[in-house]
């Protein structure tokens, strides 16, 4: 079988890559950079934009099925970039799918498109879309969730997955920013860290996929329909910050910082990033506040069910292997 998986050079994208390879596929990956770890793979790479229809229309050409995973995944930014990757991007895999009858489509989403603004406890996915959004990121990804689901048929079979913060070895976002925030002594806690939230390690989010995509056919339960995919173990976010933390060999996080502080920090670095602009984006947005001050945990029944899914790596399972990938990274912390 051949399949297309964008964004193959992201965290998510090249586990589900090496896992397809293993798995006896033939892979055609579409990303912007080169990478040399795909190459050494075997994997066949097409390189460029997803919003150029032409460029999406090469990679789609010829595959069986299509692990939609990439995306622009910031907490703050002008909305067009974000419309562009997520939203144009989205209509363009549609649009060649059909144009080659490509019937077979594994879309990554987020939780974060069922967010607005409170706690979320124990949800199921009848949580509907809030009015209203604080970020071009959450925005966008539901209006390309709903692209996804709406385009459901019997020519196009579609399932839309939700992982909740993807973490482990080889992660280039969520954990190098914590970790470089911690070393700088720059991360406090919002709030006293004792709301809940869930995560889900990386091999499992990869199991997620792999299981929606063999799952997926005509008639099948999961067609047409969105899962949240974490490890079925949510904890205090004090304590998942500070196993990342503890894992690259940093002491844990003590220092808090009040909810209402945070969220006028946050108008605060925005105003100033719009004003001079620094690498990365601002330290603290209001949309990020509330994500750190908030429990965000949901019901996995639908994804056990429909998709046989399973958290097989623990949570503590995976911080010791975190904490041994980052005493066998040269150097130390990547």
């Amino acid at each position: 079988m051949r399949s297309l998986v964008t964004g193959g050079g992201g965290f998510l994208g090249r586990a589900v890559v090496r896992r397809l390879i293993a798995a006896g596929d033939s892979v055609r990956t579409l990303q912007r950079g080169r990478y040399p770890e795909l190459d050494a793979l075997g994997v066949e790479c097409v390189r460029g934009d997803i919003a150029d229809p032409e460029t999406v229309d090469r990679a789609v050409a010829g595959c069986d099925r299509v692990f939609h995973v990439a995306a622009k995944v910031e907490m703050w930014g002008p909305r067009e970039p974000f419309r562009l990757a997520n939203v144009v991007g989205t209509e363009n895999i549609l649009r060649a799918m059909r144009r080659h009858g490509v019937d077979r489509l594994v879309f990554t989403s987020s939780p974060s498109v069922v967010h607005g603004g409170g706690n979320i406890e124990g949800a199921t996915e009848s949580l509907p879309y809030p009015d209203h959004f604080e970020a071009a990121y959450p925005e966008t990804k539901a209006a390309a969730e709903r692209l996804v689901l709406a385009a459901n048929s019997p020519e196009l079979l579609t399932v839309a997955l939700r992982p909740h913060l993807i973490w482990g070895p080889g992660d280039t976002n969520l954990i190098p920013t914590i970790v470089d925030r911690a070393r700088s002594g720059q991360l406090r806690l919002v709030g006293d860290g004792s709301n809940l939230i869930d995560t889900v390690y990386i091999d499992n989010a990869v199991d997620a996929h792999l299981l929606a995509a063999e799952r997926l056919g005509p008639g099948s339960a999961c067609a047409g329909r969105a899962y949240f995919i974490t490890n079925d173990d949510p904890r205090p976010i004090r304590e998942i910050i500070n196993g990342f933390v503890t894992a690259a060999g940093l002491a844990p996080v003590e220092k808090t910082i009040p909810v209402g502080m945070a969220v006028a920090a946050g108008r605060f670095f925005e105003a100033l990033h719009r004003i001079v602009p620094s690498p990365g984006g601002p330290r603290m947005t209001p949309f990020l506040a509330r994500h750190l001050s908030t429990a965000h945990w949901y019901d996995i029944s639908a994804a056990k069910k429909d998709l046989g899914y399973q958290a097989v790596v623990g949570v503590d399972e995976g911080m010791a292997r975190l904490r041994e990938w980052f005493r066998s990274c040269p150097g130390g912390a990547p």
